[in-house]
């Protein structure tokens, strides 16, 4: 063998003595199993192998690293300075591990790693005891959990049970039979539970009634109108158009201005009422057909969430006509209008059977000089439909269309009868602040058991008694106090 060539067989050999020695060190370093907070760490596969750091000492002691593209220049750079790269410390490999509990309970029921010292027998008996218990509180909790689950859908399944059931009554008994039926004591006692999602439209529509006989014909010549405004708002309208619609432009366009505000604050949560939602100009319709029916009226905040009420559960037609209609009631007239003489009667009327049947929250409420205005108008103004969830409002517009303006006033009694004990501790600014923001939690089961709680009796006067004495009361107050009269 001649001289090169046993140079380049001892350089070959050199090559792969110190490859090995890598390849070795590299599977000694990384293989070694480690320990976890939560249990032990798995051998590592699939080493990144791109690049790795080289830490040796310099002449100082102090560590520098030198970066090496692959382990054969590693073991090159070791070659030629003579340096063997020393694998990190224990210490210092388990602070670069990632821990990745695998159990919460490793450290229980796990031995220790060899480098600390062992469990004694004492110790690993009273780990092993918590573990058990642990076990035993989970399994406690998950039975519990499992029962409040089954509990829930076996009363959802009966209320579906029971709107099949009533859906059936309602469409084959009832709706067929609608005059004779409606005020028999098993009709009103089905009426109570609640009317099934299927027939509450068209219950409410024959129940609200149609005593304007609005046609669907006469709805599509208001909407027309109101669209034609709606092109020429900037516009002048001239003297004749001003003098039919009974109100001013600027009124009118007042009007139709704050629709388009308030469409998009009704039921924000939905988003179906909102620009480009599937009900917004449903919507806008039925308000803007309605500011030209009766422009004496007009259109009042809260009308766009007692008419949104009324499309989820009618088509568009039938919902402006049970729209015009609720409104002309007696009690929604004086609201909207803002006739403050009768709103003052209906007022005087709700604190007489408040002070009947919750005399120590009226006494409350009265030392703090907090009238029923505060709170009623808006529940009165919305029908509940946005003091409510929307499903408990409907539950109250059921018995409401049953039992007329009276039962908007019991359900403002149960709702203070529900909440009497909080409001008893409250002052007059967190009183008002906690009735005009209704906690979201109130379920229908909680209210309607304090509104059937509520006593519509007053020393043996029924409601429209009782409104009835104080309207005349007014009436014989203004003959004495008018002058006109009097000569």
């Amino acid at each position: 063998m001649s001289e090169r060539t046993a140079v380049s067989f001892q350089q070959t050999l050199d090559r792969n003595i110190f490859f090995k020695k890598t390849k070795d060190l590299k599977f000694s370093t990384q293989s070694a199993p480690g320990w976890k907070l939560f249990g032990k760490v798995p051998p590592r596969e699939n080493l990144q192998k791109d690049s790795r750091t080289i830490q040796q000492e310099d002449s100082s002691g102090s560590l520098r690293s030198v970066s090496t593209p692959n382990l054969l220049n590693a073991g090159e750079y070791e070659a030629r300075t003579g340096r063997i790269c020393k694998p990190q410390a224990q210490s210092s490999r388990r602070k670069n591990l990632e821990f990745e509990p695998l159990s919460t309970t490793a450290l229980i029921l796990e031995d220790r790693p060899a480098n600390l010292p062992a469990k004694s027998a004492e110790e690993a008996q009273r780990h092993r005891q918590e573990y058990d218990e642990m076990v035993a509180e989970a399994k406690k909790r998950e039975m519990k959990e499992a029962l409040k689950r089954k509990k829930i859908m076996k009363e959802r399944f009966k209320q579906e049970e029971n709107i099949a059931n009533a859906m059936i009554i309602w469409n084959t008994e009832v709706l067929p039979n609608w005059e004779t039926m409606r005020h028999t004591r098993k009709v009103r006692d089905l009426w109570w539970l609640g009317l099934p999602p299927s027939v509450r439209g068209k219950v409410w529509s024959l129940a609200i009634g149609n005593e304007l006989n609005i046609t669907h014909e006469l709805y599509e010549i208001f909407l027309s109108r109101a669209k034609e405004q709606w092109k020429s708002l900037s516009e002048t309208v001239s003297e004749n158009d001003t003098e039919d619609s009974g109100a001013s432009i600027s009124d009118r366009e007042a009007s139709l201005e704050l629709i388009k505000l308030d469409i998009s604050r009704t039921f924000p949560s939905l988003f179906i009422f909102q620009k480009g939602g599937p009900y917004h100009d449903l919507l806008h319709s039925v308000l803007g057909a309605y500011t030209c029916y009766r422009p004496d009226v007009g259109y009042v905040q809260g009308m766009s969430f007692i008419a949104a009420v009324l499309i989820l559960n009618l088509e568009e037609a039938d919902a402006f006509i049970a729209f015009a209609n609720l409104l002309n009631k007696p009690c929604q007239m004086a609201f909207f209008r803002v006739d403050h003489s009768m709103m003052l009667k209906y007022f005087a009327a709700f604190e007489v059977f408040f002070e009947e049947n919750l005399p120590k929250l009226y006494s409350h409420f009265k030392s703090y000089g907090l009238t029923p205005d505060i709170y009623l108008i808006e529940w009165i103004f919305t029908l509940y439909s946005k003091s409510l969830p929307l499903d408990l409002a409907c539950r109250v517009w059921d018995v409401f269309c049953r039992d007329g303006e009276e039962f908007l006033f019991r359900t403002a009694l149960g709702i203070l009868r529900l909440y009497e004990d909080v409001l008893l501790q409250m002052d007059f600014i967190h009183i008002a602040q906690f009735l005009t923001k209704l906690p979201e939690d109130i379920t229908p089961e909680k209210l309607f058991n304090c509104i059937a709680a509520v006593q519509m009796h007053n020393s043996n006067k029924k409601w429209t008694q009782v409104f009835a004495t104080l309207m005349k009361d007014n009436r014989e107050g203004e003959k004495n106090h008018s002058p006109a009269l009097k000569n």
